[in-house]
């Protein structure tokens, strides 16, 4: 994670109009500390692990219709309440998932949770338990995948119940490191007061 700290410690000197100048239009127009991360967000997911998984279920997914998605969606919801969870076992036992799992736990704090969908919004891989399967009818999927390669969504600004701490989901688009075109969309969320906390001591430093 030693890349993710100098895109913090480049943040805390410049700050965020450093970030923002290297990000497409359409992004601009969100003032959010966490999109100074962003580069470097999408250089962890565009690591073999995740072209690999993406692209695989696209792939097993190429016929899939909306009532299948939904059955699925609905399968993994009750399994969020059961004791019997192959679905889900299925998915987070994944190396993709594992991966995800890895990024979270290196960033120290950073990064409170990170999943990524397909080309129909189903979760390819995540680090901890989402509530559903399916995100292709929020904003994390409609507002990336669906709008281009260079599409960024922020959303907005929430309080984690349990640590109090500030909280934010920056959305975007994956692209196919062959084709350049969409192949999935990612959500990684921030947590702000530890990215403050990293800025000031850089800063201090």
């Amino acid at each position: 994670m030693k890349r993710l700290e100098k895109w913090v410690h480049r943040a805390s000197r410049v700050g965020a109009a450093f970030g923002l100048a290297l990000l497409p239009a359409a992004a601009v127009a969100e003032d959010s500390p966490a999109l100074a991360l962003l580069p470097e967000m999408r250089r962890m997911l565009e690591k073999p692990v995740a072209i690999i998984a993406i692209r695989a279920q696209n792939e097993r997914h190429a016929t899939i219709d909306q009532a299948t998605i939904d059955r699925l969606d609905k399968q993994w919801r009750a399994e969020t309440k059961s004791g019997d969870q192959p679905l889900i076992a299925q998915l987070m036992g994944s190396p993709f998932s594992a991966y995800l799992v890895r990024i979270k736990a290196e960033s120290q704090g950073l990064f409170s949770e990170v999943f990524v969908t397909d080309n129909v919004g189903l979760n390819v891989g995540q680090s901890s338990l989402t509530t559903d399967y399916w995100q292709g009818d929020e904003a994390k999927y409609q507002k990336t995948f669906l709008i281009g390669p260079d599409a960024v969504n922020v959303s907005k600004v929430e309080i984690d119940g349990k640590t109090g701490s500030r909280r934010q989901q920056i959305d975007f688009t994956i692209l196919d490191p062959d084709t350049r075109k969409p192949i999935g969309a990612a959500t990684m969320e921030v947590d702000l007061d530890e990215l403050a906390r990293r800025t000031a001591h850089r800063t201090a430093g």
